[in-house]
């Protein structure tokens, strides 16, 4: 299979675009590629990692999950006030609220996600959106895991979900990964990814494909001569559907220093769609991811729906697969 790695930005007006076929990585405009140096990192055909059931299996709509040894942090959203489980809640112009989308469902998913659920409502001329972040104690190899759901008049979304690598839990190094975009990552100091709805300059419907938005000290530079995202995504897959669950799931591991033998890997609804090897994420044995920000953040760049909501619930942080949630009593 061909994999697409892409640059993309709402600032960047051109299009770069990275096609790794083995080893091989072209990077350049649609008009004029230009040939690059190899690139270590590799699609992987024949992948290991587990699909489908995961530890979640085994507690009914994650109730419990908590009690598992390999779940780090988890919020189903059933209690507490907004952010109570959370380090830092971003709520710009009141864009957080719970919801009891359970009402008047039949849906089998909502069964497995309870009553509550966090809905963001980014306003266009009024906010972008919001969400919340947790720092964390980190693992070699993380898996996160949230469920989400697109209301059906969505627009596009600019940012989504990430994981930071920060040099500290503690005082000002716990944010040594947040910032730098169009900036090449400092090995030492960050690297960053994301899982988020791309909607390719507008040519996919909204909100788009599933793609990882990538930051780290190894990565490619845009046409424009600056760092944005580095994009990884299978070379098709279906459009995102809106008004409907989806279970997300997204896994890191970290590399040796000084070795191309990091990792990544998504899955949609317990369906590994993409996994790549051969990242060289960090410079320093003691950077970790140990940061995940939960978030919809939405601009006026290709959206043109005023409101753009965006659900989300039954979040886990693990040290191993998690996948769907088990089935409700």
């Amino acid at each position: 299979m061909r994999i697409h790695l892409v640059f993309h930005h709402a600032r960047v007006a051109v299009i770069g675009l990275v096609s790794i076929i083995g080893t091989a990585a072209i990077v350049g405009t649609a008009a004029d590629a230009v040939a690059q140096t190899e690139s270590p990192i590799k699609w992987v055909v024949d992948s290991p990692l587990p699909t489908g059931e995961g530890l979640a299996a085994a507690y009914s709509a994650d109730h419990n999950i908590s009690s598992h040894s390999s779940v780090i942090f988890c919020d189903d959203f059933e209690s507490g006030e907004l952010g109570a489980k959370w380090d830092e809640t971003s709520n710009r112009g009141d864009a957080l609220a719970f919801v009891d989308e359970s009402l008047g469902s039949a849906s089998p998913t909502q069964k497995l996600l309870g009553k509550r659920s966090l809905k963001v409502t980014a306003t266009l001329g009024k906010n972008t959106g919001g969400g919340f972040t947790t720092w964390f104690q980190p693992a070699d190899r993380l898996f996160i895991r949230f469920y989400t759901k697109f209301d059906e008049d969505c627009d596009y979304v600019h940012h989504f979900c990430t994981l930071r690598a920060n040099k500290s839990l503690r005082g000002g190094e716990r944010w040594s990964g947040f910032g730098g975009a169009g900036k090449l990552p400092d090995g030492e100091e960050r690297f960053s990814t994301a899982i988020e709805p791309w909607g390719n300059w507008g040519k996919w419907s909204p909100p788009g494909r599933w793609n990882f938005y990538s930051y780290w000290h190894t990565m490619k530079p845009s046409p424009d001569g600056k760092y944005w995202g580095n994009g990884f995504r299978p070379e098709t897959q279906p459009d995102i559907e809106r008004g409907e669950w989806i279970c997300v799931e997204f896994m890191i591991l970290h590399n040796t220093p000084g070795k191309n033998d990091g990792e990544q890997a998504y899955w949609i609804d317990g369906e590994l769609r993409g996994h790549w090897t051969g990242f060289n994420w960090r410079t320093s044995p003691t950077l970790f991811a140990n940061a995940f920000t939960l978030e919809s953040y939405v601009t006026d760049r290709w959206t043109k729906q005023t409101e753009n909501t965006v659900f989300f619930d039954n979040v886990v942080i693990a040290n191993e697969y998690v996948g769907p949630c088990g089935p409700a009593n």
